[in-house]
């Protein structure tokens, strides 16, 4: 397994799938949805394997989750709120951790390998600093603690960290930037998924 740096001297970085969203737009469990074929979480953690990474997901005590070959924390039941997760992740991985949704399935391995190892680094589509995904590291832990707390945004959040952005330029070397961050979010996300894997 290849050794990510942070760093900030705290280790191996890895890579944390969050899995503990209500799926309300999707009408059933976003982890277990299918595509073409495959549980969608399995693809950001297919990516972690390319990456060279250890990777665990992050889920509620009652989310449901296809079966997995990786370590599953279990973060608070409430809030339900993104920021649980990386929460979570950092307090148990006492590591840099590079946060992604389980409904990623276009996320790279290269993307994740290099987030690893740019810990000023954000990503900036659109004008907008994308939250995953993401590297969060455990200095940062007291400041997502006291957003978590607010239940403030994920994204407001980490544009108030001090990060240098980064755009589709940095991000064409690892696949279609508007690919990279998409997130699967309702049956029409994962047609167009779907659309997107066969092409």
């Amino acid at each position: 397994m290849g050794e990510q740096s942070g760093g900030d001297g705290t280790g191996r970085a890895l890579v944390a799938v969050l899995a503990g969203g209500r799926s309300t737009r999707m009408g059933a469990p976003k982890a277990s949805a299918r595509l073409r074929g495959r549980s969608l979480i399995s693809y950001p953690l297919a990516a972690a394997r390319e990456a060279g990474m250890e990777a665990l997901v992050v889920a509620k005590p009652d989310s449901e989750l296809p079966p997995l070959d990786v370590p599953v924390i279990c973060e608070s039941q409430h809030p339900r709120h993104p920021l649980c997760g990386i929460v979570t992740a950092l307090a148990h991985a006492g590591a840099p951790v590079v946060a992604v949704g389980c409904d990623m399935p276009f996320v790279s391995g290269g993307l994740l390998a290099w987030l690893a190892c740019a810990p000023a680094k954000a990503i900036e589509l659109d004008g907008r600093v994308q939250p995953l995904p993401a590297v969060y590291h455990p200095a940062e832990l007291p400041a997502l603690e006291r957003a978590l707390g607010e239940e403030g945004s994920l994204r407001a959040t980490l544009a108030a960290l001090v990060r240098r952005r980064v755009g589709e330029e940095a991000l064409r070397a690892f696949g279609r930037p508007e690919r990279l961050c998409f997130s699967v979010n309702d049956a029409r996300d994962l047609q167009t998924a779907s659309r997107w894997a066969a092409g």
